[in-house]
């Protein structure tokens, strides 16, 4: 499928190792044992996404070649980036006590040496659906205009990302009129309702939501200019946060201080596509359902690579 500008996904992997206690226990969740990241890279390859780097830690490189990184390279262009806990600005250092991560902007950072066209961002293990990457992928091809930095973000209803079987922590996106982007507030501890969603506030105070509302789920469209702005950011967080043993550099925040210091505009792109994510083991099964059903209609082809 020929497109006339070429673009990088960049895939958040360096949690999964921690997350499912090794890369072997990510469990299949397609029709012929695909994992949810076959359908992320196969989704953006359709958008025109050419190239895919993959952020992981050192400790399962080998393996996560193996497993998953080979299976693409005869598709497209494939990179490693390593997130290592001491790539820090100079004059800082790993806080004594410090195993943590630094976060998902300083995971992106990890890899500004491979990407030199537009970029898609998603985490590893979530489902975004054909739709959101296309949307995000036309967008990204569009001209540049005006002074600030350009950034997009794929906005899901609420609705399409709650779970049956507990609570969820949403990034809940207030916008203007134009869907740009004015802020982004953590919510935690949302649950479905009969009527949508509800959550409870600090002092107890129920808040209910109409499940209309549109969320973050970290799925981004950058800019290569947009690197030097974050490790900018990113040189401000460490000045303020670097001591911290568990202090994160999340994208979010990043993004938002660009937005309150009027330098960068964040356009939220709606999709009605429904995101999937195995966030309790108890998920699995409607995940294994939902992608049954999509090959089915001849969405995928069954088998994925075949």
């Amino acid at each position: 499928m020929a497109h006339s500008s070429p673009l990088t996904l960049v895939v958040l992997a360096a949690g999964m190792g921690s997350r499912y206690g090794g890369l072997k226990q990510l469990d299949p969740v397609g029709p012929n044992d695909e994992v949810i990241l076959d359908y992320s890279v196969y989704d953006a390859l359709q958008a025109g996404v050419e190239k895919v780097v993959f952020v992981i830690r050192d400790d399962f490189e080998h393996a996560f070649r193996d497993q998953l990184g080979r299976r693409f390279e005869d598709r497209l262009q494939v990179e490693y980036a390593f997130q290592r806990l001491d790539a820090l600005p100079d004059g800082h250092t790993v806080p004594d006590g410090r195993t943590k991560p630094w976060g998902t902007g300083h995971a992106i950072l990890a890899a500004k040496d491979v990407v030199d066209t537009p970029f898609i961002v998603i985490n590893a293990d979530d489902f975004y659906g054909r739709a959101s990457y296309q949307t995000l992928a036309e967008f990204l091809r569009e001209p540049l205009t005006g002074p600030k930095e350009s950034i997009s973000m794929v906005g899901f209803p609420l609705r399409n990302t709650l779970s049956e079987h507990g609570t969820v922590a949403r990034g809940l996106c207030q916008c203007d009129a134009q869907m740009n982007l004015e802020s982004v507030r953590e919510i935690t501890n949302i649950h479905k309702t009969a009527t949508g969603a509800a959550y409870e506030e600090a002092n107890g105070d129920t808040v209910s939501l109409s499940g209309d509302e549109r969320v973050s789920m970290n799925m981004w469209g950058f800019q290569p200019s947009f690197l030097p702005l974050l490790e900018e950011r990113f040189v401000a967080f460490m000045d303020s946060h670097g001591q911290s043993p568990k202090s994160e550099f999340y994208i979010p925040f990043a993004v938002d201080e660009l937005i309150q210091s009027q330098r960068a505009t964040t356009r939220v792109l709606t999709t009605e596509s429904q995101w999937f994510g195995v966030t309790y083991q108890e998920d699995k099964p409607f995940v294994v359902a939902a992608l049954q059903q999509l090959a089915d209609q001849g969405t995928y082809p069954s088998p994925l690579w075949g």
